[in-house]
């Protein structure tokens, strides 16, 4: 979908009956101070209260209902999908993020960057959330090893180019950053304000963390093997049949010196690393058929270009 206007800002409801109105406000507002072309896209994730009908009369908006709760990720996905804008902010709609941000956001990406996130520097949230929050802050700066401080802040602006070739899946809207920036797009941060929750709960929960640990190990895995899974399967599968041999060569020496390896079970743990190593290694053959299947079917290769000069 080509860009028609400046700025779509984006925002996933789920059971937010309470916040919807002055939400539409504040953003209405802050979009207009900006003196850019606009719209305001909410995504009723299948709410159960009077979400949708507190929506009702509010202007400008586009209101995008799902049939049942789909998550937050998809929300933003098809937000995005149905978006006009040159440029895309998204925020939460709980009113803890600050619309009065995005100028900061829009001032920041003036200066050359593709991406840029908020981050939350003074949270206002309980003590539980911030602590699991930050423990997840940690394995990603491990696993990803990006450059922001707060992936779990949604208020982030990105450009529409972004989005050519990214869809989105499980608990994926925290990496997308993350994932751009594997794809070459410049990541920048702004610090932004952040609020208590007054009307509503949160959302967030311990199945949602595990969701999101269990994304995080897909990126790592696209960041570091996507082109080469052959790399990862097949170095593992003969570090396996290396230990597998040096087992048996052992047990085989043993044997010949007049050692009794009849009660042993070593010589069983040294075929089963054998074969473990072999499976491994073949599922690194059929994963690299299957990445470059994946890249001929969607017409593009494992690079990204930025732009092509002629003179």
């Amino acid at each position: 979908m080509n860009g028609k206007l400046d700025l779509s800002v984006i925002v996933p409801l789920y059971n937010e009956e309470g916040n919807v109105r002055e939400l539409h406000r504040k953003i209405k507002e802050a979009c207009e101070k900006l003196g850019r072309s606009f719209e305001i896209i909410f995504i009723d994730d299948g709410s159960r209260d009077k979400t949708v009908e507190n929506c009702a009369g509010l202007s400008p908006l586009k209101l995008i209902t799902f049939r049942r709760n789909f998550g937050q990720t998809a929300a933003f996905d098809a937000g995005v999908k149905n978006s006009l804008g040159e440029i895309i902010v998204m925020m939460d709609g709980d009113l803890q993020n600050d619309p009065a941000d995005i100028s900061l956001l829009l001032a920041e990406m003036e200066k050359g960057f593709d991406i840029i996130a908020g981050w939350r520097w003074q949270r206002k949230d309980s003590f539980s959330k911030k602590f699991f929050s930050r423990g997840a802050n940690l394995l990603r700066k491990i696993l990803i090893q990006d450059k922001i401080h707060d992936s779990g802040c949604s208020l982030k602006a990105y450009k529409r180019e972004c989005f050519h070739d990214l869809d989105l899946f499980g608990e994926m809207h925290r990496f997308i950053p993350a994932l751009l920036e594997l794809q070459g797009y410049k990541v920048g941060e702004v610090k932004v304000s952040h609020y208590p929750r007054v009307h509503g709960v949160t959302k967030y929960n311990w199945k949602r963390a595990i969701k999101g640990f269990v994304d995080m190990i897909s990126i790592w895995f696209w960041r570091k093997y996507a082109n080469r899974p052959l790399h990862l399967f097949g170095g593992l599968g003969i570090v396996f049949s290396i230990v597998g041999f040096i087992i048996l060569a052992w047990m085989a020496v043993e044997k010949i010196m007049g050692g009794s390896i009849a009660e042993k079970i070593w010589p069983l743990i040294g075929v089963f690393f054998i074969m473990i190593g072999i499976q491994l290694f073949v599922f690194g053959l059929l994963a690299d058929i299957l990445i470059k299947n994946y890249y001929k079917s969607q017409n593009r290769m494992n690079y990204s270009i930025k732009e092509i000069k002629e003179s």
